[in-house]
């Protein structure tokens, strides 16, 4: 069975962390799920234009047609999790999600979580438990990547994909994948 992993909108706000998680749904790794509020939340928080989080709002939607979680609503005031985020947890338990992939931690504590079945995790550790199951299918997909960029700026390596990992938060991870990722052109981790 497929995990089911609510991602919060702190790990769809980094371009490259939401774009590796998004991909590495693609392979069926896992299967995404947000809402409509934390759509919200990326959109108040990304830094381009409102236009440009259209389409890429509109891009998720449309590359994961199931991923949209709606009729949470009545249970955001049974969650017991931080009031901030309770959205998050009731449109996890909503989706019947497995877990809740989330730099805040702390605003997920196991006490509120577990009574649901859902866990909430890192994408660094959701990263390095994917990394230890499937490490040539992340090489692979670092790989595209890094070869995707370039069409609006600048083309990036894999290492400088890592790189962005890293700053946002999934450090662990970047310097497990480093050591077999080759130095140079962005296809570098291809297998």
């Amino acid at each position: 069975m497929t995990t089911v992993a609510v991602l919060d909108a702190n790990v769809l706000i980094p371009n490259a962390l939401c774009d590796l998680l998004l991909r590495l749904a693609e392979e069926d790794l896992y299967e995404p799920r947000w809402s409509p509020a934390i759509l919200d939340e990326v959109r108040r928080h990304v830094p381009v234009s409102p236009a440009a989080i259209e389409r890429r709002i509109a891009f998720m939607n449309a590359a994961f047609e199931d991923a949209l979680v709606t009729g949470y609503e009545s249970l955001i005031g049974k969650m017991d999790n931080d009031p901030k985020d309770r959205h998050v947890l009731a449109a996890a338990v909503t989706a019947g999600a497995d877990s809740v992939i989330t730099c805040n931690l702390r605003d997920f504590p196991l006490a509120a979580c577990q009574p649901h079945g859902v866990v909430a995790e890192h994408p660094d550790t959701f990263l390095l438990d994917l990394w230890a199951r499937e490490r040539r299918t992340l090489l692979r997909v670092l790989g595209e990547q890094a070869a995707s960029t370039g069409r609006r700026g600048v083309r990036m390596t894999t290492h400088q994909i890592l790189d962005y990992l890293a700053k946002a938060g999934a450090s662990r991870f970047a310097a497990a994948a480093r050591p077999h990722v080759p130095p140079g052109d962005p296809e570098s981790a291809l297998p």
